[in-house]
């Protein structure tokens, strides 16, 4: 699951949500030398000749585009968030790196979790409502995530 409940004092808990990566950083340079030793076996068959340097700023392109699609990714999934719920207050901040963190809090007894299973922007969409506001919570997990992120989210909010 990529999310943790800790209990960070006697009266607080803390929620990390965080995107699911299924390519660790490592395994992605692993990828990319593979793509670019692999390139390389055709052009052996053109080594000493003018064709090499024709063909191989295709392969340097190609590895390139690889790279640089990488490095979008895991920029892109660099967004985190943490709710933190004491005996009174709960509070969730939303990390994201291109926008700026979001925060939202509220009286937790106000705090109510709500899904959605049709009609927002992912299936089993899942919002807390709060305050006079309604916040997004866990949209980058996937839907199974979110249905068992729900359960436990009711279930803690209704703890005192």
């Amino acid at each position: 699951m990529p999310y943790r409940w800790k209990q960070t004092s006697e009266s607080e808990q803390e929620l990390r949500l965080w995107p699911h990566n299924s390519l660790p950083p490592r395994g992605a340079m692993g990828v990319i030398l593979a793509l670019f030793l692999f390139g390389l076996m055709p052009l052996i068959a053109v080594l000493g000749s003018a064709l090499l340097w024709a063909l191989l700023p295709f392969l340097l392109i190609t590895v390139l585009g690889l790279w640089l699609a990488f490095e979008m990714n895991y920029r892109a999934r660099s967004v985190s968030e943490v709710l933190t719920l004491n005996k009174t207050q709960a509070r969730l901040v939303h990390h994201d790196p291109r926008n700026g963190d979001r925060e939202w809090s509220c009286n937790r007894y106000w705090a109510r979790p709500e899904m959605r299973t049709r009609g927002g922007p992912v299936p089993h969409y899942v919002t807390l409502i709060g305050d006079g506001r309604e916040v997004e919570i866990g949209s980058f997990l996937s839907e199974e995530e979110r249905i068992t992120l729900f359960d436990d989210l009711t279930r803690k909010l209704r703890e005192s």
